[in-house]
């Protein structure tokens, strides 16, 4: 029983030591060190096209020349909704939108490779886009797929192609 304690307490001693110095290269942050080691998508390197959606929100996201088009729709029902056509451009960890017939609702939406949030305030412009009580505004969205045919079949509740030809 002796043996076991003392064995325990070197263990512990163990555990509570200092950590070695980052090496010269060594990423000091975790998320830095979990895209080295592909543990998660580098947003820098990954294509933005694809479908997205949370809950009954959908956004489509498919190239169209140097920019992408952006479909989105949210749907609440009993003429409460949104539905944005635009487009977009990458800005480093943001995607510039530009929505609406004139493309006058301007903001970045924030994403990560796998996430795109939309700011929780948006310009006045905006809110044409949207019926009864809905809102663009803090609207997040989780990539479903890449597949560029899936984010271009994607259609709002009244079978109108939100990205589509």
């Amino acid at each position: 029983m002796k043996r076991a304690g003392v064995a325990l307490l070197l263990g512990l001693a163990a555990c509570g030591g200092p950590s070695p110095a980052p090496r010269d290269g060594v990423a000091t942050d975790l998320e830095t060190a979990a895209i080295r080691r592909g543990l998660v998508r580098d947003p820098g390197h990954v294509s933005i096209a694809g479908a997205y959606a949370r809950g009954s929100d959908r956004l489509c996201i498919v190239p169209a020349g140097v920019a992408h088009r952006i479909g989105i729709v949210i749907d609440y029902g009993e003429d409460n909704g949104c539905r944005a056509t635009g487009t977009g451009r990458r800005t480093g960890d943001g995607l510039e939108l530009a929505l609406g017939p004139q493309g006058t609702c301007r903001f970045t939406a924030r994403y990560d490779g796998n996430h795109l949030a939309l700011p929780g305030a948006l310009p006045d412009t905006c809110t044409q886009l949207c019926t009864g009580r809905a809102a663009l505004a803090g609207t997040q969205f989780v990539r479903l797929g890449e597949s560029i045919a899936e984010a271009r079949a994607m259609r709002d509740s009244r079978g109108r192609l939100l990205c589509g030809e």
